[in-house]
């Protein structure tokens, strides 16, 4: 096999699709669009338009609330936090926090806090600070012989205060 005989498996790409240009295209004319109506021509978004009459989304109760308050936990199962002690990752010795966590590379990110859960089995004798725990992981923990320090954690308000209001209310304010 030579460099100039590489080429793509046989069916492996398939020619664009060229429309409007001409009948023997077989896509000429209306270009696959039928005739008239609103969908033939450009710029339609009907997700949801059926016609006037008021859409099914619109017609069904809405159920539930989303909290914008609500804290976000990154989530540890003992299991991992094991792992990483026989790893070396993890020095069981010191006290392991979130940052300790994020630098063993067991989660990403602590969001708002870790969560400790209780998966799996836990043989060394750790000292967590940790935004919460289950009730089997507490125990798990405890029967380790080591503890648990639950954070107080507070949201920051920040991000669920509302947007800064427009128009002539807004000019007014800023003024003051």
């Amino acid at each position: 096999m030579q460099l100039n005989e590489l080429r793509d498996n046989e069916g492996a790409t398939q020619a664009r699709k060229r429309v409007g240009r001409g009948i023997g295209s077989g896509l000429g004319k209306t270009a696959g669009r039928g005739h008239k109506g609103q969908k033939a021509r450009s710029g339609v978004a009907i997700k949801g338009f059926e016609g006037g009459q008021m859409p099914i989304h619109m017609r069904l109760p809405k159920r539930g609330f989303n909290n914008p308050a609500r804290l976000k936990f990154s989530e540890v199962n003992l299991e991992r936090l094991q792992r990483a002690i026989d790893d070396g990752k993890l020095d069981a010795k010191k006290s392991i926090d979130a940052d300790a966590m994020i630098a063993a590379g067991l989660v990403r990110r602590a969001r708002d806090g870790i969560r400790l859960l209780g998966r799996g089995e836990l043989k060394a004798k750790i000292n967590l600070e940790v935004a919460g725990a289950t009730a089997s992981a507490l125990k798990a923990v405890e029967a380790a012989g080591g503890s648990v320090k639950l954070l107080k954690l507070v949201k920051d308000t920040d991000a669920t205060e509302r947007r800064p209001k427009k128009g002539k209310k807004a000019a007014a304010a800023k003024d003051e």
